[in-house]
């Protein structure tokens, strides 16, 4: 199975969120076929959790299925780290697509996306 171009991942990310009651907007928009995905959930509390491509999986129920990992190996951080690492994965990948999602649980929501 091939994985959903970026562009079109995104926008169903964004509108799962809408539908389950959380607020997410698109920071910074990236390469439209195969860009990064990096998801900021801000705690709304000084703190965040930063989310990025997970490494490939050796399971074959993962392809074509996008999966994250955080970036660092804490639950959370402070909003200027995250900050700070996301404008280092910048200067890597001009490429990368940015979504920020404000949660006071942390939800990521990504268990309601499918692809």
């Amino acid at each position: 199975m091939a994985r959903l171009r970026s562009d079109i991942w995104v926008a169903a990310y964004l509108r799962t969120c809408e539908i389950a009651g959380g607020s997410a907007v698109l920071r910074r928009r990236g390469a439209a076929e195969a860009g990064a995905i990096y998801i900021k959930i801000d705690l709304l509390q000084g703190d965040c959790r930063l989310l990025g491509p997970a490494p490939p999986g050796l399971d074959d129920e993962d392809v074509g299925r996008r999966r994250f990992a955080p970036m660092r190996n804490v639950e959370t951080m402070p909003v200027a780290d995250a900050e700070d690492r996301i404008r280092r994965e910048l200067n890597f990948d001009s490429d990368l697509w940015l979504i920020e999602v404000e949660d006071r649980e942390g939800r990521d929501f990504l268990d309601r996306m499918e692809g």
